[in-house]
């Protein structure tokens, strides 16, 4: 008796699997070139003291698809804004706030901007005793690593998915004569 439950159990299964497979289920970002055609070679520029954003975005762009190199045909990943913010609430225990904004838009090689700047944000907090100082930083320390890895996630999501909004030409005004 056990054994026909076990057997229904995975008829039913391998069952429901065929269905799906059938009415051409898949799921998303599965393929391992996820990334749009037209971002599929990039470069990146980034502010002075961002290596640690350069390395994970190396790393998460590449694993969404996109070559990292100096082509001259390349478009251009530009952190246009890196600010690192710190705030402390003073109490019995101190909690601290760190927040990470980064503002970004793609560019072509001659600089002109293909997308809309784009901000992300992330934000950590944790609570400390100040007769432990020690553990302030050890535990800032990790967090900001943790904020760097979150938005270079969020950034390649992003020009993976191709949510990023494109410029808009702007009408020029006609010359008057």
């Amino acid at each position: 008796m056990h054994l026909g439950k076990r057997l229904a159990a995975i008829v039913l299964t391998c069952g429901l699997s065929a269905g799906l497979a059938g009415c051409d289920f898949h799921l998303k970002g599965t393929t391992p070139n996820s990334a749009p055609l037209a971002y599929s070679t990039m470069s990146l520029s980034l502010p002075a003291h961002t290596e640690e954003l350069q390395e994970k975005l190396a790393v998460y762009l590449g694993a969404a698809g996109i070559q990292l190199n100096k082509a001259p045909n390349a478009y251009v990943l530009h952190i246009l804004d890196y600010t690192p913010r710190r705030l402390e609430l003073n109490g019995k225990l101190v909690e601290t706030l760190l927040r990470l904004n980064v503002t970004f838009r793609i560019e072509d090689a001659q600089g002109k901007p293909i997308t809309e700047a784009r901000t992300v944000v992330a934000t950590r907090t944790y609570q400390y005793n100040i007769e432990t100082v020690n553990t302030d930083d050890q535990e800032q320390k990790f967090l900001n690593q943790v904020l760097i890895d979150d938005i270079a996630q969020q950034i390649a999501r992003q020009i993976s998915s191709n949510r990023l909004p494109l410029v808009k030409d702007r009408p020029s005004t006609p010359a008057t004569p």
